[in-house]
């Protein structure tokens, strides 16, 4: 196998390809359509379905049907689209069907603009729509790990017959770098044994549905959920370390803006600063046990995101209180730059931590300055 340059979007949509994608519906919106554009010619190439729908609430509930059927289904979109799909996805959760969603994140809230961002973390990697479930969720943080994590979402997402996301930002989706695709698998042939499709009369048709009526029934389903759940927090935590091993504080941040601070903490290592960088690459489970573990051997944590702080959030708990924690983010649509990153790892090490008061407090206080002098 030999690397290529790819686009984001398009890698995304080869990845989904080669990974035995059977069926496909989405809606264009920036700037995630190149992967619709690219799927438009690729599957009917590969004698396999592709459906651009009259919005996004057609295309998840396309997926839906797909999905019920058995087949190896997708849909890509962007923040407000997402938003749109959130009753979609409740449904497939609730009727317990494997799909995968890639959410190409833009800034917010509102129409917003096409700028990457994080933002969609909360609906994302929160549930999203009603009810009690959880999605999986992994966002990788160049076009390689998209590639690889998309091409591996699926066999995930089969496996607990469940819904998982690969989220990423916009400069994610629209820049170029080499990649090397995976092999491609064969189509299936045979339908799952839960599906809806009858194998040409081999056996019954299933009934699959996410309406229970009756309360008892939806409790004993969601239980049902919440078992598999645990298994898949026991199974699918994923995260990278970098500089961890004489570390004395990290930083933390995925996706685009994990690998900003990476620049950051490799510019503060050459000027011999103690600091390491935690990736978190699964966001929904959530590596709580590994934040903890370095909240007890560590002098603080420094979050980096790009949103107001709700990655921020989940690192409190899991650190319960043992380390300070700081912040530092970016929001509708800007990307904080190396130099502002490391700037923050600086006056970390000279000034210490601050505990009094929350992180996020501070952080506006000092965004306020930031504006104010750009």
């Amino acid at each position: 196998m030999t690397r290529e340059l790819w686009k984001g979007n398009e890698a995304i949509a080869e990845a989904a390809v080669r990974a035995g994608l059977q069926a496909y519906f989405g809606y264009p919106i920036t700037p995630q359509t190149e992967a619709l554009e690219y799927l438009s010619w690729r599957m009917p190439e590969l004698g396999r379905a592709f459906l651009q729908a009259e919005s996004e609430l057609g295309a998840i509930n396309m997926v839906y049907g797909a999905a019920c059927a058995g087949a190896r289904t997708m849909t890509s979109t962007s923040s407000p689209g997402t938003s749109l799909m959130m009753e979609g996805l409740s449904y497939i959760a609730g009727t317990e069907i494997p799909m995968v969603l890639v959410d190409v994140v833009r800034g917010g809230p509102g129409l917003g603009n096409i700028a990457p961002a994080q933002g969609d973390y909360n609906q994302i990697v929160h549930g999203g729509g009603h009810g009690d479930y959880h999605p999986i969720v992994f966002a990788p943080s160049g076009i390689q790990e998209t590639v690889d994590t998309v091409y591996e979402m699926f066999d995930i997402a089969d496996k607990y017959r469940t819904i998982g996301i690969v989220m990423v930002d916009g400069s994610i989706g629209q820049m170029m770098e080499p990649a090397e695709m995976p092999p491609m698998k064969e189509v299936r042939k045979e339908w799952p044994a839960w599906s809806t499709s009858g194998m040409e009369g081999k056996r019954d048709r299933n009934v699959l549905t996410s309406i229970y009526l009756d309360p008892k029934a939806q409790e004993i389903t969601n239980l049902r959920m919440m078992k598999n759940w645990q298994v898949i927090e026991k199974n699918e935590i994923r995260y990278k370390e970098y500089f961890m091993e004489d570390a004395k504080f990290a930083v933390v941040g995925f996706g685009s803006a994990g690998r900003v601070a990476l620049s950051a903490v490799r510019a503060a290592r050459a000027e011999g600063i103690p600091v390491g960088l935690f990736r978190p690459i699964s966001l929904s489970p959530f590596p709580k046990k590994q934040i903890f573990e370095l909240s007890q051997k560590l002098q603080g944590l420094f979050v980096v995101e790009m949103n107001s702080g709700m990655m921020l959030d989940d690192v409190l708990l899991a650190s319960q209180g043992r380390v300070p924690v700081e912040f530092y983010g970016r929001m509708g649509g800007i990307m904080p730059f190396p130099d502002e990153i490391l700037r923050e790892i600086k006056r970390l090490h000279a000034e210490g931590w601050q505990t009094e008061g929350h992180p996020r407090d501070r952080w506006l206080a000092k965004l306020d300055r930031i504006i104010a002098e750009e």
